[in-house]
């Protein structure tokens, strides 16, 4: 679907994404507008062929006045901005629940058509997951207020180059591999040109205001099996170890206690663990979108003809 640029924001745009996200509809024609929060950030999205390079602002996002002035003339806020593990410099009430609040009003005070925010699969405001908790909280903020607005909660996405494809790539060509509760966990990946498909159908679709939907890929299987699918294209076989979840907790616990930025904490663990096993046909439905099958979305973005995909 093609929508013109020009009407366009996404804010938490220098994600990887965000930046197809960008490309697609700057290649429709016209200039989006991107929000990020830091000059980093700003960096990478002037990497960007001229072409489709984005108006960028570094405002950050909890910031009403200048969320406001960068989505002057815009008329379509995509609304990317999250987090899945908390440090001591990024907290979720602020990265979710505080940013959507001053989206929200900023896009009230310049007449926003419609946002779209992604969410993840679990989320509700009651959940026992600090992350799936406050992103619950995001969306039933987002939805009650005036401006329209539409949550897409989602699972593991597949892209080109993002941290979840080059991590399933590396576990396909493991030889020996550790898994948290033995891979039980259901694992439901998308695509990513998926996504961006379902986002853009959802800012034009009316009848999709103040909806949340749930969509995922078409298959829904334990995460053992799904490296398995993906090891088979590189001809492997990994053997499996499994790691107790008990003794995973005991080392976020460690490491959130004696660093600033761990590398893992126990509430992520947690959305990791997720089971996501879900019937994604209503919401692909509603957004009028064909969903990639598993194999092909392995072949585009994990295997040996992936982006990144030989061995080095």
């Amino acid at each position: 679907m093609a929508i013109d640029g020009n009407r366009v924001l996404v804010t938490g745009a220098n994600g990887v994404l965000g930046r197809q996200l960008l490309r697609t509809v700057a290649g429709a024609g016209g200039r989006p507008a991107a929000v990020v929060r830091s000059e980093s950030a700003a960096e990478t999205l002037a990497a960007l062929p001229g072409e489709l390079r984005p108006t960028t602002h570094v405002v950050d996002y909890r910031d009403v006045p200048g969320l406001s002035k960068a989505m002057a003339g815009r008329e379509l806020v995509i609304h990317l901005v999250g987090i899945l593990k908390e440090s001591k410099r990024s907290r979720y009430a602020a990265a979710h629940e505080e940013a959507s609040a001053a989206v929200a009003e900023a896009a009230q005070a310049n007449g926003i058509q419609r946002i779209v925010y992604l969410s993840i699969l679990g989320s509700h405001p009651e959940a026992g997951n600090a992350c799936l908790a406050s992103k619950g909280r995001a969306e039933a903020l987002l939805l009650e207020h005036p401006v329209p607005a539409t949550v897409i909660r989602l699972p593991m996405v597949l892209g080109d180059g993002d941290m979840a494809s080059r991590a399933l790539r590396g576990e396909a060509q493991a030889k020996l591999l550790p898994l948290m509760a033995g891979g039980r966990s259901f694992e439901q990946p998308i695509d990513a040109d998926d996504v961006v498909s379902a986002i853009l159908a959802a800012c034009e679709r009316p009848e999709l205001a103040d909806r949340s939907l749930d969509l995922a890929g078409p298959e829904s299987l334990p995460a053992r099996e799904l490296i398995l699918r993906a090891a088979a294209l590189y001809g492997n076989r990994p053997r499996f170890f499994p790691l107790p979840v008990p003794m995973a907790r005991l080392f976020a616990r460690a490491v959130e206690r004696f660093s600033d930025d761990p590398p893992v904490t126990e509430a992520m663990l947690d959305v990791l663990l997720h089971d996501d096993r879900i019937d994604p046909a209503p919401a692909a439905r509603a957004l009028g979108i064909t969903l990639t099958s598993l194999d092909t979305m392995l072949a585009r973005r994990v295997g040996p003809d992936s982006s990144e995909g030989n061995p080095s």
